[in-house]
């Protein structure tokens, strides 16, 4: 057999592969948090927006989160300030505030575009919208960080009426108080209100990490799947520290809460979304409810 047609079935198998998962997640919600290196990185954006718009096609309904962090503290260096995080939260007055939702409305439109370039169509929202995120004021050990919002309460319709009039949603995490005040969402945070407000099969997050280790100095020590209660017990063992904390907490949250399974995924690796969810072996952690941790099930 030539090398070209060696080349055509390994393609093949690789789609073969792939049509169980098709199967099982058709027509169901797929929350994607999408921040970090891989958003600014114009590259590998392209790569996460073909991704998420391949499931689309293939009959997923997704639904992307983004932040905004990185390009938020180039802007707010800009007009002088120097970026302020307690406990990793942005401290946002009023004038970072006003920043911020800029910068997350201009990289929303952007991420709208290069969906419709692909010819989906796509509509860019934010928590405002709706009344899709209320939030009350976050505070941090105590201390006062300004307009950072704690979500309080999630109103899915307008995402809901988006999917069924086959738009794919993308949100930008700023939400409102009860007296209409804007705030900014930490994302991660929005993601997962948002994935257990719509009942999502799955809330893959991309971050700058390839996923979970017991230790993170021993590369041996990768996790590829890990039950809910065993993620809990690390988080009170002390195993997990850092920026790493909080995610977990929200992804053992997010599954206690009905969402089917949680991905912390590299999104600085071409494709990672689609290697994830579509072949047997996967690439990132992925988190699950206790009774399907020694299952095979995708």
């Amino acid at each position: 057999m030539d090398k070209d047609m060696t080349e055509v079935l390994k393609k093949a198998e690789v789609l073969i592969e792939a049509l169980p998962y098709i199967q099982q997640f058709n027509r169901k919600i797929i929350v994607v948090k999408y921040g970090g290196s891989a958003m600014s990185n114009e590259e590998l954006q392209k790569n996460v927006i073909k991704d998420v718009t391949l499931l689309k096609l293939v009959g997923f309904k997704p639904i992307i989160v983004h932040g905004g962090g990185k390009e938020i503290s180039r802007w707010v260096g800009k007009v002088g300030k120097e970026p302020q995080f307690v406990n990793g939260l942005r401290v946002t007055d009023e004038e970072t505030m006003e920043i911020a939702e800029m910068v997350l409305s201009k990289v929303n439109k952007s991420l709208v575009t290069m969906v419709q370039e692909l010819g989906v169509k796509a509509v860019g929202i934010s928590g405002k919208d709706g009344g899709l995120l209320t939030v009350d004021k976050k505070y941090s050990d105590g201390r006062d960080i300004g307009f950072v919002g704690d979500i309080k309460e999630v109103n899915p319709k307008v995402l809901y009426d988006l999917l069924e009039k086959d738009f794919l949603p993308i949100v930008a995490p700023v939400g409102l108080d009860d007296h209409f005040h804007t705030y900014n969402i930490n994302a991660d945070d929005a993601a997962c209100a948002i994935a257990k407000a719509v009942h999502a099969e799955k809330l893959a997050f991309l971050t700058d990490i390839e996923g979970l280790y017991k230790d993170i100095n021993d590369k041996s020590s990768f996790i590829s799947r890990l039950g809910a209660s065993e993620a809990e017990n690390w988080i009170e063992a002390g195993y997990i520290g850092g920026g790493m904390l909080p995610k977990l907490a929200n992804c053992t949250d997010a599954i206690r809460q009905g969402v089917s399974r949680v991905h912390i995924l590299d999104g600085r690796i071409p494709h990672c979304l689609l290697l994830e969810i579509f072949t047997n072996r996967g690439i990132g952690t992925a988190i699950l409810r206790d009774e399907d941790v020694t299952g095979q099930n995708p």
